[in-house]
């Protein structure tokens, strides 16, 4: 018998029944969009999809995807990741989180996950602010930045998520922005295609709390010398026709140098993106360019292959079965020294 064809699924079968309660031009709802239109594209089943969350605005997106979720405690939401994977790996495991959820109360979560490479997607939300809180300053809010909690400004130095990420040995790292459909969905896709832990950092405009804290990105009029885009095997340069710049490494040190519009930029040193490299130290320093002194860079910093931790996991499970047999649970509990209450 011929085998049944595939029901074709398209973005609506993705879109929950639930009301989208965001803010007015939160950035969230761009987001929210891009990954209902890339889903139908993974060829995963919406009933071998999760998409777990912690706490904040960006912790609502399972209520939004018609898929399985859960909404759990705040920072904790890749330790919830991590058990599902652990038991179910053929599960594609989305986790959401924002700036403060993920790298404040969640930060040690979020670490413990990416060091150990289970094969999830992380997407974090970085609006530089505690939006549903009201508006405090996070963890990537900018140095003297004035909110409610630091009226004064923020004298903490802000952690970058990219550089936060290398750190923890990310296998697959990215940045995109939520106002750029065409790059998002691009990003998302490679996230999903990536064996291991794929960290996707999205840069999204808070508007009650933090408007226009990303302009420079998301204004297509100043997005091509504001920001640096990615691409593997192709130079490192940056800006609109007349106003051409490259990036160039001197003893590890970036800087910029201006480019002709009919000037080889490799001929000229400029830096080719490579995205492979086992070694940290390029993607490292491509973490480092930072506005206004550089343009921001957005796309695939880095994608290298490393055995999942849930892969490792079955490995022992299945030598432990090989070598004492299935196990027998009623037997183990009745063993060794009991106690009788």
């Amino acid at each position: 018998m011929a085998a049944e064809a595939a029901v074709k699924v398209s973005r609506k079968d993705f879109v929950s029944n639930q009301d989208v309660r965001w803010c007015p031009g939160c950035g969230d709802y761009s987001i929210l969009a891009n990954v209902q239109r890339v889903m139908p594209d993974l060829g995963v089943p919406r009933e071998n999809v999760v998409f777990v969350s912690g706490i904040g605005c960006s912790s609502r997106f399972p209520y939004y995807m018609n898929t399985y979720g859960f909404h759990t405690i705040h920072g904790r939401a890749p330790a919830f990741a991590t058990g599902i994977k652990a038991s179910r790996p053929d599960l594609s495991v989305w986790i959401v989180t924002g700036d403060g959820d993920g790298l404040s109360i969640g930060g040690n979560h979020l670490l413990h996950a990416i060091r150990r490479n289970i094969n999830t997607q992380i997407l974090l939300f970085n609006n530089k602010i505690y939006g549903l809180t009201k508006g405090q300053y996070s963890p990537t809010s900018d140095l003297g930045t004035k909110t409610k909690s630091t009226p004064q400004g923020a004298i903490d130095h802000p952690v970058d998520p990219i550089a936060f990420a290398i750190g923890c040995g990310a296998t697959f790292i990215a940045r995109t922005i939520d106002v750029d459909a065409k790059h998002m969905q691009k990003v998302l896709t490679r996230a999903h295609e990536h064996k291991g832990t794929a960290f996707v950092e999205i840069l999204q405009n808070c508007p009650v709390f933090n408007d226009g804290i990303w302009d420079e990105l998301q204004d297509r009029k100043t997005r091509a010398q504001a920001s640096l885009v990615l691409e593997h095997g192709q130079p490192l340069v940056y800006g609109a026709a007349g106003h051409r710049r490259g990036i160039v490494f001197k003893d590890g040190i970036p800087s910029v140098i201006e480019l002709a519009d009919d000037e080889d930029p490799i001929e000229r040193g400029v830096v080719v993106h490579d995205e492979r490299p086992d070694a940290t130290s390029y993607a490292g320093v491509l973490a480092t360019l930072q506005r206004p002194d550089f343009p921001l860079p957005v796309g695939v910093f880095r994608a290298v292959e490393k055995p999942t931790y849930e892969n490792l996991l079955q490995d022992q499970v299945d030598t432990a079965k090989a070598d004492r047999g299935e196990g027998d649970l009623k037997a183990l509990l009745h063993s060794g020294d009991t106690w009788q209450i």
